[in-house]
């Protein structure tokens, strides 16, 4: 302790002085900003809670607010619906009557129906049967056209075959028969050539022999005088008797050769030209039979070409006959298909519509004429009409068809009312709403309503409201007009007063 209170007694010098200052300062600064933070965190946090209590206090306004609303609005609605609880309890009243009746008509209409689908069941049978059996016999009808065609095809295709194969071998007999004559001919002309230069050669050697007879005896009397003429002459020229012989020598040689080439010569002339004429009348008896035989090939040809012809056309008729008869039992076979699902379509139907046949249609299905007599035969005179044997086979075919056409008579007759009626009723409808709209238009206050005709607006017991149209007396013959009730829907009530 005591050396504490020594050095606080120590003076401090100026920067220890100073730097307590700044201390001193620096701690007053940092004091101010946390008292200006702690101030404006309080402020804030007083800001939030004072909107708080303000969105709490508007809330409970609101609450307070929106019961009062309410209690006034329940009031209002609660008015309404003593007014739409009348208003529904006279519709439901009105709606109970009508599903009543309704309904008791609903159940005489199935049990109608039932009996009335059974009946309608037994005739659409008694017609599919009697469809069957058409369609059987068209079946064996086009079985016994088809069999009947294709038998016709295979025997026209067959003596076509066996024609055009005999017409064949009789051209390849012809063929050969034409050159088995033709070598015959020609081995003919052979050995008539062969005969004729046979002929001609020992006819040569012949006159060959002849002539060389002759010369022989010309040339020994020859000779002998040349002899004389040489014993003279060899007298007298001794000399040239040598030079003659030696010329003499070639002469004799060169005459023989002359004489050898000559007669060859003429020898082969005479030849040549039998032979030319031969070959001329071979090549005119040649170019004769050539000329017959190409008449007869372009004869076959054109036969042969002719057939050909026939054959494609025949082919090409069958070919059509047969797409013909494939593409209408296709299309036959396509509308027996329509028939058989129009049939079943049809069951179909009358199984749906049995269920909706009345009492009366179950047990009278069938109705009978509701005309008079006198009516009878009025239309009678009226459409006149002769009964011709086409018209009363017609009628034969169609008499199982006559009850079908009754009942369709009478669903045609019936929809037409039903749609009658339907227009009476949406008309009704379209008045009522006009009429409506027209009140709703009066009990309510806006610009678009006062810019029109109001009809609660009454002056002088008189008011805007249409007046109806004044009813036509009823004559005592004349029926009374259908009875007509108001009805209002609680939906559309309630969409215009809400």
């Amino acid at each position: 302790m005591a050396k504490k209170g020594k050095k606080a007694k120590l003076p401090l010098s100026d920067e220890e002085q100073l730097l307590l200052f700044q201390q001193k300062l620096l701690a007053e600064e940092e004091m101010a900003k946390k008292k200006e933070r702690l101030l404006s965190q309080f402020l804030k946090d007083k800001l939030a809670k004072e909107e708080h209590n303000s969105a709490l206090n508007l809330n409970k306004i609101n609450t307070q607010w929106r019961t009062v609303l309410r209690e006034v609005k329940t009031r209002e609605l609660h008015k309404d619906i003593e007014i739409l609880s009348q208003t529904f309890e006279r519709v439901v009243d009105c709606k109970d009557s009508v599903i009543k009746s309704l309904a008791k008509d609903l159940s005489e209409a199935e049990e109608q129906y039932a009996h009335a689908l059974r009946s309608h069941l037994h005739s659409i049978d008694q017609l599919l049967a009697l469809q069957r059996s058409r369609l059987c016999l068209l079946e064996e009808s086009y079985n016994m056209e088809l069999e009947a065609l294709t038998k016709e095809f295979e025997t026209e295709r067959k003596t076509i075959i066996d024609q055009h194969e005999k017409e064949i071998h009789y051209l390849q007999d012809v063929f050969m028969a034409m050159e088995q004559n033709y070598i015959d001919s020609e081995y003919e002309s052979k050995l008539e050539f062969q005969s004729m230069w046979d002929d001609l050669k020992n006819k040569n050697l012949e006159e060959k022999h002849f002539l060389r007879l002759q010369l022989e005896n010309i040339v020994e009397d020859l000779w002998r005088r040349f002899q004389e003429a040489l014993k003279n002459y060899t007298d007298a020229t001794e000399d040239q008797k040598i030079a003659f012989e030696t010329l003499k020598v070639k002469d004799e040689k060169s005459s023989k050769e002359i004489e050898a080439q000559m007669k060859k010569i003429q020898r082969l002339q005479d030849s040549i030209i039998i032979l030319k004429s031969k070959i001329m009348m071979h090549n005119r008896e040649s170019e004769e039979q050539n000329q017959y035989l190409r008449k007869d090939k372009e004869l076959v040809l054109a036969q042969l070409r002719k057939l050909k012809a026939q054959r494609t056309q025949a082919r090409e008729l069958s070919q059509e006959n047969l797409v013909k008869l494939t593409l209408e039992s296709n299309a036959t076979l396509k509308a027996l298909r329509k028939i058989v699902n129009k049939g079943e379509k049809i069951l179909k139907l009358a199984e749906i519509c049995r269920k909706f046949e009345t009492e009366e249609e179950k047990v009278l299905p069938f109705y009978s004429t509701v005309l008079t007599p006198e009516e009878q035969k009025e239309i009678e005179e009226i459409y006149p009409e002769e009964l011709t044997e086409e018209l009363t086979k017609v009628i034969v075919n169609y008499t199982g068809m006559e009850n079908f056409w009754k009942r369709y008579n009478k669903v045609k007759l019936e929809q037409l009312s039903l749609q009658h009626r339907h227009a009476q009723l949406s008309e009704i409808n379209r008045k009522l709403r006009e009429m409506l709209k027209q009140y709703l238009d009066g009990i309510s206050v806006s610009d678009e309503v006062l810019s029109q005709l109001n009809p609660l607006f009454i002056v002088n017991h008189r008011s805007n409201l249409p007046q109806p149209l004044s009813t036509p007396t009823t004559q005592p013959g004349d029926k009374p007009p259908p009875a007509t009730y108001n009805i209002i829907e609680a939906a559309h009530v309630i969409s215009h007063i809400l």
